[in-house]
């Protein structure tokens, strides 16, 4: 029918035009952030997944970190223990020095002040080792737990009392041979107490170590499975964006083609 009052041709296509817009705009938007999902509307039950998985992503990641600084807090511990285990070396050649008759009692006397010496540095280099302000070599009691995930996922580095006193070696001297003979006893379990120590640190730094790896490989595994939902398909979203170009294009040509139709009824009127 051809009308003068509406346009129906001209509405139809500007109906049409108006959808290759809105998809058109999509197309750029998905393009121009790389993302499928930009809002909610755009895939509600997808977002939600989406946002859950980041949160897990970021706590991934972070737990990482985390391991990483406990990492950082045992070689600070174990750099401590090292010095430590070797001045008990030097006290006990010490020791075994001053054990024998061949030496007098003055003589003697210089070894033990360079015992002492030694003793007192080791509760210095325990009270020293420190990270963030936590004392690491000075206590027996407490523990420092390193965190990478929900409660139940974490590893607890208990604290060793490397001072004198705690090898209990504060009291030993070597001003006799008896004496240097009986502390050599001392020192070999204040030795054995370090030695431990050392190496519960280093299977602890293994440890987290294997969980930095392990939280790497889970964060990755979920960013993918992430991106499956959220990233855009470049090469597919480009293919739509050519389409509704040439619709839009398309729709233009016809709405100005529209607009024309009604003037055909001048020609009735003359």
């Amino acid at each position: 029918m051809l009308a003068i009052k509406n346009n129906i041709m001209a509405a139809n296509a500007a109906r049409h035009l108006s959808q290759s817009y809105d998809a058109l705009a999509q197309s750029v938007e998905r393009l121009s952030s790389g993302l499928r999902i930009n809002t909610a509307k755009d895939d509600a039950a997808g977002l939600a997944v989406r946002e859950l998985m980041r949160a897990d992503i970021a706590v991934l990641q972070q737990g990482a970190r985390n391991a990483q600084d406990g990492i950082s807090l045992l070689q600070t511990a174990e750099g401590g223990m090292q010095n430590i285990d070797n001045l008990l070396v030097r006290m006990k050649q010490l020791a075994e020095q001053a054990s024998t008759g061949t030496y007098s009692s003055a003589q003697r006397s210089i070894m033990d002040t360079e015992f002492d010496t030694l003793s007192a540095e080791i509760t210095r280099i325990a009270g020293s080792a420190k990270f963030n302000g936590t004392s690491l070599l000075n206590s027996a009691t407490g523990s420092i737990a390193v965190n990478f995930g929900a409660t139940s996922d974490q590893i607890s580095v208990t604290m060793k009392d490397m001072t004198a006193t705690g090898l209990a070696i504060n009291t030993l001297n070597i001003n006799t041979a008896a004496s240097a003979q009986a502390a050599l006893a001392s020192l070999d379990t204040a030795i054995g107490t370090a030695t431990t120590a050392r190496a519960d640190f280093g299977a602890k730094m293994n440890r987290l170590s294997t969980t930095v790896e392990v939280l790497g490989i889970q964060a990755e595994n979920l960013m993918t499975a992430e991106s499956r939902i959220s990233d855009v398909d470049a090469a597919t979203e480009m293919a739509a964006m050519t389409r509704n170009q040439v619709l839009a294009q398309a729709g233009v040509s016809m709405l100005a083609q529209a607009n024309v139709m009604p003037q055909m009824a001048l020609s009735l009127l003359r």
